[in-house]
């Protein structure tokens, strides 16, 4: 899911996370509990949005899938379960 910079904020643990970034032309930083391995997304980017996964809140954020995205690229087993909008790459406007 994708979070505002505005609306994120760290309530404990942020001194657990570690960053990996890469090497050029990579170019975005991934962050993962430094304890568990968790993927993290890109908590900590300085975008005015970044995604994070949203199994790593403990509560639900209040927030439903609005649309699928890039789904010419799913693995042939992947299944999409519900009926938001899919586009192959990014949506139009997004």
């Amino acid at each position: 899911m994708f979070v505002r910079r505005d609306d994120f904020r760290w309530i404990a643990g942020e001194d657990l996370v570690a960053r990996y970034a890469p090497e050029p032309p990579g170019r975005y930083v991934r962050a993962f509990c430094s304890r568990c391995g968790t993927s993290l997304g890109e908590a900590g980017s300085d975008a005015d949005s970044f995604p994070i996964p949203a199994d790593t809140l403990d509560a639900d954020p209040g927030t439903r899938i609005r649309f699928h995205e890039f789904i010419d690229d799913l693995p042939p087993w992947a299944t999409i379960a519900d009926a938001a909008p899919q586009f192959a790459g990014h949506p139009p406007g997004g």
